[in-house]
């Protein structure tokens, strides 16, 4: 029996990813910067991380899922309870958000919306790279990423022989495995996971590295992402976002999802140390869910969505957005959060900030001169 990419994705460990050796060491004039991107897969419900205060067309079409212990941010927004680790950042201007924000993805299919937030592209599976990948390559940072995810994220994809692997249990997947993933990628033509294969089937079995809990994860990719010759950037992922029942307010399964986002913000930041100064952290998601509940307590695949941000390199702590409104006539299709910020535009000026590259470049060598707005200056540092 031939088995799915999916449901061979739905069986597999968590896994660490660290690509090349040989990092460049940086001078003493010239700080290392770090990326670390937190992919969120199902949707998050930015209206459940990021409330609007005091918005009656909001509490009336949620009226089972409305927080009372919110975390006042300022008059307009306040924080989910459960994101105390990002509140504390927030508190030491090293923690912002973007709101009403996300890719141009209008559709609804968690396939189609996950490989657009990857790729940057605007038609699903046209793309082979990431954009991330792209942003790497002309930055000239080869074999530089740290993913944790199995197989490597189209996200990281571009950028040449991104092949160290780190399973969880402590060994190297058996060759059952590996032939099982390269016959699932032969049929995609992904040339460079193939190529990765069968180095990651030449290593030695004792380069491998053990965990298999987003707390150790997160703490080693802290631990080498601060050395001066360590990998400057890392990609995670945060599954269990598609809340369509049980949602759940203070508490649940949506709740669930977001403190395993606020752990890595906190772990990455106790790990980095004084390097987290130095270190931009970057929210991704498909979409966002409806402003109204559904009949099972949960909420449906929406559009608009929210954009989570830590570290040193952030201007200062600011909810960015360019409010819609969530009154009917301002919803998306009358039913979602409308979005009036390309994320494109915040990850093309965060790789901007980070890897020290024009603008204009990464927005024409990255993302092919889409009209995306630079927003370097709104949101981090020089």
């Amino acid at each position: 029996m031939k088995i799915s990419r999916r449901n061979f994705l739905k069986g597999s460990l968590t896994t660490l990813f660290l690509a090349g050796s040989g990092f460049p060491v940086y001078s003493s004039t010239k700080n290392k910067k770090n990326l670390v991107v937190i992919m969120l897969r199902g949707g998050m419900d930015a209206l459940c991380a990021v409330p609007v205060v005091g918005d009656k067309n909001f509490e009336k079409r949620r009226k089972e899922l409305i927080l009372d212990n919110t975390i006042k941010l300022n008059s307009d927004f306040s924080l989910h309870p459960g994101l105390t680790n990002f509140h504390e950042l927030w508190k030491e201007k090293k923690g912002a958000i973007v709101h009403a924000t996300n890719i141009p993805y209008t559709e609804r299919s968690h396939f189609d919306g996950q490989n657009l937030m990857e790729s940057g592209g605007k038609i699903p599976y046209k793309i082979k790279t990431g954009w991330l990948g792209r942003g790497m390559k002309i930055a000239g940072l080869k074999q530089e990423g740290l993913a944790l995810a199995l197989p490597m994220p189209l996200l990281l994809r571009g950028v040449p022989q991104n092949n160290n692997y780190f399973p969880t249990k402590g060994k190297l997947p058996s060759d059952k495995v590996l032939a099982l993933l390269k016959d699932v990628y032969s049929d995609r033509s992904e040339d460079e996971l193939i190529d990765m294969l069968e180095i990651i089937k030449s290593r030695p079995k004792e380069t491998s590295y053990a965990a298999d809990d987003t707390y150790s994860l997160a703490s080693e990719a802290g631990t080498l992402m601060k050395e001066p010759n360590g990998p400057r950037v890392a990609v995670f992922e945060v599954g269990g976002f598609d809340t369509h029942a049980a949602q759940g307010g203070e508490h649940g399964t949506h709740s669930d999802c977001l403190k395993e986002m606020d752990l890595i913000f906190a772990t990455l930041k106790k790990r980095l140390k004084e390097q987290f100064d130095n270190t931009l952290i970057v929210t991704l998601t498909e979409f966002g869910r409806t402003i109204k509940q559904n009949s099972g307590l949960g909420t449906e695949h929406g559009y608009g969505s929210a954009i989570f941000m830590g570290g040193g390199l952030l201007k200062k702590n600011q909810v960015y957005a360019d409010w819609p409104g969530l009154k009917s006539k301002e919803l998306f299709q009358g039913r979602d959060l409308n979005v009036t910020i390309d994320a494109r535009s915040v990850y093309a000026s965060a790789m901007s900030t980070v890897f020290d590259l024009d603008f204009k470049r990464i927005q024409k060598d990255v993302f092919w001169g889409e009209d995306l707005q630079n927003l370097s200056d709104k949101l981090f540092k020089a």
